[in-house]
């Protein structure tokens, strides 16, 4: 296969970046920075919140920077403003600063300074984006539209002034198995947003496709490893799908485990400089190479594993009002630890659940026995020293793998430990980036 007529790659990753992310935290706050029963130097990263949750975000943030959607200085002012277990200072803090930015990038002169106004524009919105984050326990909340309007706006505006524009574009989605409703109870067609990033290199170019998480939009991939790969004569495709920020928003629609009907089509897309071969049944086919940071085999069961035994087996026995009752109970609790509140309040939101026992209950359908055969390419299973969300699971998708799976762990020591090496995107993407050229070139 010549590497000028492949998909080089479907990267399952995202901040949280593979189907989904940080959910195992939601019944459970393990050992962490502010905690005194940690183990002593655990963990070697400063802390940036005492709040662990608020930790990774700001950190989140500020791992943008690399990739010029976003700056440092700037992002360490906001997080001294936030308090710990305050969602609405987490908005206050980061709203205020991506209202500051995007009014600093109305005064640029685009076309006299299109880099100036770009980069001013790229961090407006990824602030906006931050601001968002923890707000999704009202659905009824105007901020959850408003302030996505704007990251779209702003992020729309710096990727036109980009040296090749990005382009948005739209595509449908495949039929579901029995071309009904998804056992989260949706029917019918929808559609899959996604942006394309074309290389600047001559001739036809790899192209490497990108899919966010539980939590992350396409938007932020660009900066994540989108540039990286741009950088390495590679085409970028992005897109969301069910209970990703975009479609949740715009159709209504929440968290699929029939991902390949999101996945299918996106390769077959008539961009002149991508050749694909037929799509098949499988964990995302059809393109030839996969990454995937964050590696998980059972999200379902990460979470189940977390849960108090008798709040487990109320739920094995079907007891959903008492689930509802307890969970409900824990949240009502101003001191309950953020993870746990974000966490359920998060999953209700993106799968689009009434109730928690109903976000239990959709979690279970979301794991890879039985169709791990279906992947045939080689892959990239990164681990994350101290991703406290799915420890483990990355080496057991690696070991169903077999001979398929290059497995990498990324060390604390190194400032990559954290979920999806948040924080080391420089190393992350060498290492991944450097595996998939490799390979690639194996092909050529």
């Amino acid at each position: 296969m010549k590497l000028t007529n492949a998909i080089g790659a479907i990267l399952l990753a995202s901040q949280s970046v593979s189907a989904l992310t940080r959910t195992s935290s939601v019944f459970h706050q393990a050992p962490r920075r502010n905690d005194s029963t940690a183990a002593p130097a655990a963990d070697p990263m400063l802390p940036l919140s005492p709040d662990s949750s608020f930790h990774f975000e700001i950190l989140r943030a500020l791992a943008m920077a690399t990739g010029q959607g976003g700056d440092i200085g700037e992002v360490l002012v906001a997080a001294q403003k936030i308090a710990p277990g305050d969602f609405e200072s987490f908005y206050r803090a980061f709203y205020e600063l991506a209202e500051r930015v995007s009014a600093a990038a109305g005064t640029i002169d685009a076309i006299k300074y299109p880099v100036s106004a770009r980069t001013t524009l790229f961090r407006a919105a990824t602030y906006y984006r931050s601001a968002d984050f923890y707000l999704h326990g009202n659905w009824s909340d105007p901020r959850i539209d408003s302030l996505w309007a704007k990251q779209t706006a702003a992020f729309d505006a710096a990727m036109a002034l980009l040296p090749i524009p990005g382009e948005r574009i739209t595509l449908q989605a495949s039929a579901g198995a029995d071309a009904g409703a998804d056992e989260g109870g949706q029917s019918g067609d929808f559609s899959i947003p996604a942006i394309f990033y074309r290389s600047s290199w001559p001739g036809p170019r790899p192209t490497l496709i990108m899919c966010n998480g539980y939590d992350g939009s396409q938007e932020e991939l660009y900066h994540y490893a989108g540039q990286d790969a741009l950088n390495r004569g590679m085409n970028v495709l992005t897109f969301e799908g069910p209970g990703q920020p975009t479609v949740r928003r715009g159709q209504g629609l929440g968290f699929i485990n029939e991902w390949e009907r999101v996945v299918t089509p996106v390769p077959s897309w008539g961009c002149p400089s991508v050749v694909t071969s037929p799509p098949r049944r499988g964990i995302g086919a059809p393109p030839r190479r996969r990454l995937g940071p964050g590696g998980i085999w059972d999200f379902g069961a990460s979470v189940f594993k977390m849960l108090p035994p008798q709040l487990n087996a109320m739920h094995a026995s079907g007891n959903t009002t008492g689930v509802d009752a307890a969970i409900e109970g824990v949240l009502a609790d101003p001191h309950v630890p953020t993870s746990m509140r974000w966490g359920t309040e998060q999953g209700m939101w993106s799968f689009k659940a009434a109730t928690p026992s109903e976000f239990l209950t959709k979690m279970r359908a979301y794991n890879l026995e039985g169709v791990v055969h279906n992947i045939t390419a080689p892959v990239f299973v990164a681990d994350a020293e101290n991703d406290l969300f799915f420890p483990g699971q990355a080496p057991q998708l690696a070991k169903a793998l077999g001979d398929k799976a290059t497995y990498h762990m990324f060390r604390a020591s190194e400032g990559a430990g954290e979920h999806c090496s948040t924080g080391a995107s420089f190393l992350r993407n060498q290492v991944a980036l450097d595996w998939l050229e490799e390979v690639l070139s194996v092909s050529d």
